[in-house]
Parts: structure tokens; C-alpha cells; sequence
């Protein structure tokens, strides 16, 4: 047996012909569409890349209990878990967290791996000379992040010396070498599309239009204050990458018909989640409340057991469901704390695998949805209390946490799935705060633009119904339901 696990970043399924989009040019993914099983109700869990990647492993949910992070010293890893029961797990990838202090051990759970830089002010090159930046419109970032990220630039102009080209050549190699081989799993990742939107002029040329401003390719986390040439012109810029992806997409497809993969194969096409282009007046994620552009994602699955191909799938599926569904491809047993589900059957014949399932950012708004209505929770204390991390890796994205924030550490009580380890309770460094946003309700149905909240008590009892059984099933923190204003459930 043999998997291909194929994971963009901020891939927008508003963006792809198989979910309607008319207007950005995307054929392989219209070819992958045809080959696989199409998910119309595939949402995120933990926001934003690793606490999405950690769930990629362990096939739990990570917000409630904390937020960026590595991989705890007791989770349980799926290509670890692999690796330690004879299959052979590989991973190829450009997204540069996965070098820093709050990623730091996710790629060392494969059997070995690969990485291309650049990306996205990745500290890579090295370029002390005097250098000549544009005008950037709006752009409120570290200057010497900015710096970094423009250096990067100037060392890959040409197509093939950029990292998601790299990444998919290394990708390539590996099934090249390895094709005829048994008994392996290949991760491909790529940061693309996510932003900024640096593409080679090839895939610009797709979206000709008249734009005479500052240099705008990165959109800032923020709402929008631009002019609405600006806004339709980063548009055309994440349309330019979302078109590159689809083309490198298209060498894999190619290469599973060369290379005869789809006979015994399991190929998944994913991401961490979406990204907001505009919509509701916001740029990009995290910011805001987890609109239907960040939280709803696309997935394709082929399966080569069921051979389902140019289907469509109803049933509502999660990021946690990849780990136990890739394991029990392969015959290994799934650990019992995963919250994930096995999407065989799903697959094959649309078999449901779940009634709700909650997704958000740490000390954010939890939200649950059913696959109809989305139902966000904000905390009900304008200062988000109480609220912490759970973790004995303590990091935040690029460092650890800083002596102030270790001075008043507490030791907690083991949850459920720590076995047996109690872990540091750290006060939470939040990223955003969604009490002003207050506690919203929208039904997709009627509202899929979530446009007009919905104000129905008998709608919003059954949605914190699911998210109290969700959060119970999840061992969540106790003060959560108290950040919340929830009541703490007692259920058999």
C-alpha cells in the first residue's frame, strides 16, 4: 500500500472550478476533481498552521488546550506511528515554520525528509548591500521581515529556483525512485498559495488588468482600507498563485497515470484552511470570526480500495479525520484518544461520520457547526478570562515563551489524552480578542455569504448542545466553559 498526501496553505476552495469558481483558471484541479471524491462540507479544526498540522498528526482537536506549538512529548504521531510499524514515511515541504522554535519537531517523525526555503521572509539568504525596495502599499510588518522577504526574492526569479516548484521536484524524485516500491507514505507540502503572492509572470499573464498603484502582493491581517482597484488587483495576485499551484498539482496527477500509482495509491489533496480576499471587509484570518472563506476547505480523496472517482461527498469531515483515515489504509491501529474519524466508508458511499464538529483559534471564538449553521461563542468578559495554555513545549511561532511569562507557571492536573502527564498551565498571550465581535449564529442554507446573523433560541440550544457533548468528548480545560459563559456538562 502506498499514500500521497498533497497539503497547500490558505488554499481557497472559492477559488477552484470544482466549487464553482468561473473566473480563475484551474484546470488540474477540475482533473483531480474527476479522479477523486469532491468534499462539499470539509471544515477546519485548529487555526492557523501548526496547531492545524499538529491535528494532521495526532487527529485531535488542539485549540482548546493550546495554541502554536510543537507536537507534545505525548501525542501520538501518524507518521511516527507508521514509520514504527514498517512504512516507510517521507516529507518534502517549503513552509518554513516547520524550521522555527514552535515547529520544530513535526518533519523529525518522518523516516526523512527534504526542504526547500524562501518563503514568505524565511531567514535564507544572506545579503548585506544596499537594496532598493518598492513602495508597499499598507504593509505594517517588521521591516526586517519585509527586508528578508525581498532579499529572497531577488535569488529566485526564475520559476525553477522557487520553493514550491522545488518542493514539487523533490516530491517527483521521490515517486520517480520509489514508485514500484511498497509499503510508504509522501507528504508534499507546500506553503503556497498562501501569501505574499510572489508568482512568475506566466501566471500573472492569466489575469491581465489595469493597475497603476504601489507594489501590493501581501495583504495585511487587518480590515480593509484599500481602494477597490487594490482589492480587485490582490485578487488577480492570489488567483496568479492559486493557477501556479494548480499546474505543479497537474505534475502529480500526470505522474500517478506514468507511473500506474492509481491502482493501489490513496491520494488526498488538502489544506490547512482558507483566507479572506476582502469578503465581510477583512483581509486574510485570525483577526476576525472564522467566516465560511477560512473555515470551509477543500478535499479530494481517491481511494484505491472503493475506486470511487467524479463523486461528490455531503457528509461533514474535518482536519482530524486525515491522520485515522491514512493509518487505517495501512492496517495500523488508530490510538484511542483520536477524535478523528475513519473516512473509508465516507469515501465510498457518503456514510456520515459525525453529527457537529467544533473548530477555532486558541482563546478565540469556539465555533461548532453541523454542516448547515455555524455557531461562534464569544467569551463573555471583554478582557477573555480566564484563559491557558496546557503544554511542556513551551513555545510560541519563531521563540519560546519569554521568562515573564514562565514566572507564574502552574503544574495541572493530567487531561485524558497526556497519560498521565500533568503539563504547565501558562496564562494565554491571545492573538485576537472576539468579545467585541460578540456571539454569532448564520445558516448556511440561507445565508451561505453570512451576511445576516440569526437570532433563534431553539436553534442556537441545539448548536451548544453539540458543542458542549464536543468539548466534554475533547477533555476541554474547565475554564473554558467559564470564558464562555457556558455551563460545565455532566454527561455519561
Amino acid at each position: 500500500m502506498k499514500a500521497i498526501m498533497v497539503m497547500f496553505d490558505s488554499l481557497n476552495r472559492r477559488m477552484l472550478s470544482p466549487y464553482g469558481c468561473e473566473w480563475v483558471h484551474t484546470p488540474n484541479f477540475e482533473r483531480l476533481a474527476q479522479r477523486t471524491v469532491t468534499f462539499d462540507h470539509s471544515y477546519v479544526g485548529s487555526m492557523p498552521c501548526m496547531p492545524a498540522r499538529r491535528e494532521l498528526h495526532t487527529g485531535r482537536y488542539n485549540f482548546l488546550h493550546r495554541s502554536w506549538g510543537p507536537l507534545e512529548p505525548f501525542d501520538d504521531s501518524m507518521p511516527e506511528l507508521l514509520k514504527q510499524n514498517g512504512v516507510y514515511t517521507h516529507l518534502v515541504s517549503d513552509h518554513y515554520h516547520y524550521w522555527e522554535e514552535g515547529g520544530c519537531n513535526y518533519h523529525t517523525r518522518y523516516s526523512s525528509w527534504e526542504s526547500a526555503r524562501g518563503q514568505e521572509g524565511d531567514p535564507w539568504r544572506a545579503d548585506l548591500r544596499p537594496t532598493a525596495f518598492p513602495q508597499f502599499v499598507n504593509n505594517p510588518r517588521d521591516p526586517k521581515w519585509l527586508h528578508q522577504d525581498w532579499i529572497n526574492r531577488q535569488y529566485m526569479q526564475d520559476e525553477e529556483n522557487q520553493p514550491q516548484p522545488k518542493t514539487f521536484a523533490m516530491g517527483e524524485q521521490f515517486l520517480r525512485t520509489n514508485s514500484q516500491q511498497d509499503n510508504w507514505f509522501l507528504t508534499i507540502e507546500t506553503f503556497d498559495p498562501h501569501e505574499p503572492y510572489f508568482t512568475p509572470q506566466r501566471f500573472k499573464d492569466l489575469y491581465p488588468h489595469e493597475y497603476a498603484g504601489e507594489y501590493f502582493d501581501w495583504p495585511n491581517y487587518a480590515k480593509v482600507t484599500e481602494t477597490p482597484e487594490q482589492v480587485q488587483h490582490m485578487r488577480f495576485e492570489s488567483a496568479a498563485l492559486h493557477s501556479m499551484c494548480d499546474h505543479y498539482l497537474g505534475r502529480i496527477i500526470d505522474l500517478m497515470d506514468e507511473l500506474d500509482l492509481w491502482k493501489d495509491t490513496l491520494l488526498i489533496v488538502n489544506t490547512d484552511h482558507g483566507f479572506l480576499l476582502g469578503e465581510h471587509d477583512w483581509w486574510a484570518k485570525v483577526v476576525q470570526p472564522f467566516y465560511d472563506e477560512v473555515a470551509h476547505t477543500p478535499l479530494f480523496i481517491w481511494d484505491p480500495r472503493s475506486g470511487t472517482t467524479n463523486q461528490r461527498r455531503s457528509s461533514l469531515v474535518q482536519t482530524i479525520d486525515i491522520a485515522p483515515t491514512i493509518l487505517d489504509f495501512f492496517g495500523v491501529a488508530i490510538p484511542e484518544h483520536t477524535e478523528g474519524k475513519v473516512l473509508k466508508d465516507t469515501v465510498a458511499a457518503d456514510i456520515p461520520v459525525r453529527q457537529a464538529g467544533l473548530f477555532g483559534l486558541h482563546a478565540a471564538h469556539v465555533n461548532v457547526t453541523d454542516g448547515r449553521y455555524v455557531y461562534m461563542r464569544a467569551p463573555i468578559r471583554e478582557d477573555n478570562q480566564p484563559s491557558y495554555e496546557y503544554t511542556l513545549m513551551p513555545t510560541h511561532m519563531r521563540h519560546s515563551f519569554n521568562v515573564g511569562e514562565l514566572q507564574d507557571v502552574q503544574l495541572a492536573e493530567p487531561f485524558a489524552f497526556t497519560r498521565g502527564c500533568r503539563t504547565l498551565k501558562i496564562s494565554t498571550r491571545t492573538w485576537t480578542n472576539a468579545y467585541p465581535f460578540g456571539t454569532l449564529l448564520f445558516d448556511l442554507q440561507t445565508d451561505p455569504a453570512q451576511e445576516h446573523p440569526l437570532a433563534d433560541r431553539r436553534i442556537e440550544d441545539m448548536m451548544i448542545g453539540h458543542m458542549l457533548r464536543l468539548m466534554h468528548e475533547d477533555d476541554a480545560p474547565i475554564e473554558q466553559y467559564e470564558r464562555l459563559g457556558l455551563p460545565v456538562p455532566v454527561l455519561a
